[in-house]
């Protein structure tokens, strides 16, 4: 046996020890099988405690050798191999004994998904240890010691309520994965700049507010994920780490992106959900390398000609920003395959073409390049734009059938703008962008015309029964706002075919839209909702695409694997451990016919 387990051995008492055991035994034939093979998997057995012949495997003399006195060379117990490979997870492991240190050959150690609130300081003793996995428990701190595993090349602490890390934490030097998602770390230790050797760090769902610059000295990075913290800006050292490749910062509160200079190998960028409103040429011209570009849901109003430049570019995604123009030459990108342009106020580009998919976009912006556009002629108004006039725009009422008074942060509408109105037909209205607390009343004058409303990024916090009473609406935008749930004379308008409230703060769905039967699509992203009713789905025959991401959903109803008429499933960002990210990165019919599968029979 090896020599790290020649000291625990020279106990006098070993192999006479008959301790009590409580809970599941573990099997004989897999402590025999563990002897051989050195691996020992105890996952899912519902052990409230690891049994003291489990640390003791190496150690004691085996229960065969008191019941068989004559040994077959597959029998022979001392040529044991050192238990290197140890899986307890998914067990209900409150804590783990001093007594790991018995196992001192370990290289792999599992014990995610228990109950565990703290680790040994044994576990810095395991100097063999490479991969170390503590995710899914409720650890509050990390022992020091476990600085002390040299050889540590992956370290698992996801899914944990730890707010701080050991200063000493540079000392795992030869570190390559490193995840700490889902924790409460408010900073991050300055000695993380010593980790030259990680080559994956996911800081996601923590509550930093930045990052050391130092992280820059992380050389060998290539994937960093700072999704959903705090972060305002991002150091401008992290441009020079020349080995990443994909860098995610999506939903913080970033107002601009940094300068790449010598991120040469970056291929994919997101930092969607944040509130850049400037993208300018110097955040793209260096990425020559970039496929994944992903900047939705932000404030952008331009977009600079030499995104051209990124010439390997497959995605792009654009989409919920506030961009009113493109560059045509967009239409040459050699690779791109991706690209989405919805909830932008584009006043070149009809919502109608925006429905017919990537290529039909691009052979659009390409037919355009050549084009002269007359200045004097007057582009297509969409419900989405934000012009800046303030005086009431009259063409726009009675040309455009468009009543738009958005980007003020006004409280009240003017009365003046529902009087310039008189008979005029208004068939869209854009309220969005200002501090409105309410729906206005005077917009029920418009009921016999208006089809498509926007009354998103404002204060609402109820839905008033004026809107209701907007028979004809088609279209209703109210995303960015306070609402919670939605009156049930919503269920009179049976015209209504896209709904949008993304970003309010809803906990349950909301019921009323289960018997607005013309509904074909329902966007509710980033609330908090728990649970849907996949029966009152399936009676929505028309509802083709249904966003769920980013809410509370604690598990999916494999019922709603019947919702046959859906074609996009949105449900990426919820708390559900399944189906798992693999099935929903297939997309939504490889979700759908996964649900079915898992229908009682």
């Amino acid at each position: 046996m090896a020599a790290a387990r020649r000291t625990p051995a020279a106990d006098p008492r070993a192999g006479f020890r008959r301790a009590a055991e409580p809970g599941p035994a573990v099997p004989q034939g897999l402590l025999r099988a563990a002897r051989k093979s050195g691996q020992l998997n105890l996952s899912g057995r519902s052990l409230g405690e690891v049994p003291q012949h489990v640390w003791r495997i190496n150690l004691d003399t085996p229960e065969e050798a008191h019941q068989n006195l004559s040994f077959g060379a597959a029998d022979r117990w001392w040529e044991q191999t050192d238990l290197t490979k140890l899986i307890l997870a998914s067990n209900k492991l409150q804590c783990l004994s001093e007594d790991v240190r018995l196992l001192p050959a370990l290289t792999v150690l599992d014990v995610h998904d228990n109950q565990l609130t703290s680790l040994p300081s044994a576990l810095g003793q395991l100097e063999n240890l490479q991969k170390l996995d503590v995710s899914h428990n409720k650890l509050k701190s990390i022992p020091e010691e476990l600085m002390q595993l040299s050889h540590l090349k992956s370290l698992l602490l996801h899914h944990n309520e730890l707010s701080r890390l050991p200063d000493g934490f540079g000392q795992l030097v030869n570190l390559e994965e490193l995840d700490l998602s889902n924790n409460h770390l408010t900073d991050i230790p300055t000695s993380f700049a010593l980790l030259i050797n990680l080559v994956r760090l996911n800081l996601a769902c923590n509550q930093l507010k930045n990052l050391p610059a130092d992280i820059s000295a992380m050389k060998s990075l290539r994937q960093l994920d700072c999704t959903k913290n705090y972060l305002e800006t991002v150091p401008s050292k992290l441009a020079t780490m020349a080995s990443l490749e994909q860098l995610y910062l999506r939903k913080n509160k970033l107002r601009s992106l940094p300068e790449f200079p010598s991120c040469k190998l970056l291929k994919e960028l997101h930092a969607g959900e944040n509130q850049i409103e400037i993208l300018n040429a110097e955040n793209l011209k260096h990425l020559n390398s970039l496929s994944v570009l992903e900047l939705r849901d932000n404030k952008i109003k331009s977009v600079p000609d030499e995104i051209t430049l990124l010439q390997k570019l497959e995605r792009l995604d654009l989409a919920n920003n506030d961009i009113s123009r493109l560059p045509y030459t967009l239409g040459n990108l050699p690779q791109l395959k991706f690209l989405a342009l919805e909830g932008n106020p584009l006043r070149t580009i009809r919502r109608d073409l925006l429905q017919k998919g990537t290529q039909e976009l691009l052979k659009y912006l390409r037919s355009k390049i050549q084009d002269d556009v007359s200045p004097n002629e007057a582009p297509p108004v969409t419900a989405m734009t934000l012009p800046s006039e303030s005086r009431i725009n009259m063409h726009a009422i009675t040309s455009l059938k468009l009543l738009e008074y958005s980007e003020k942060q006004a409280a009240v509408i003017p009365d003046e703008l529902f009087d310039a109105v008189r008979s005029n037909p208004v068939a869209t209205v854009n309220f969005s962008k200002n501090q409105l607390n309410a729906i206005p009343p005077r917009i029920v004058e418009l009921k016999d015309s208006v089809c498509d409303v926007n009354l998103g990024f404002n204060k609402i916090s109820s839905i008033s029964l004026e809107l209701c009473m907007l028979h004809k609406l088609t279209h209703l935008d109210i995303r960015n706002n306070f609402l919670t749930s939605l009156p049930e004379e919503m269920e009179a308008l049976t015209r209504l075919q896209v709904i949008n409230l993304s970003f309010n703060r809803f906990e349950v769905f909301p019921s009323v839209l289960y018997h607005i039967l013309a509904l074909e699509t329902i966007l509710l992203s980033n609330n908090q909702v728990g649970t849907i009713d996949p029966l009152q789905l399936k009676k929505m025959d028309r509802l083709g695409t249904l966003d769920l991401q980013n809410n509370d959903l604690l598990q999916v109803p494999p019922e709603l694997g019947n919702c046959e008429t859906l074609r996009t499933l949105l449900l990426e960002g919820n708390p559900f451990r399944t189906p798992r990210a693999a099935v929903l990165a297939k997309g939504t019919a490889a979700v759908l016919e996964y649900l079915r599968s898992r229908i009682p029979a």
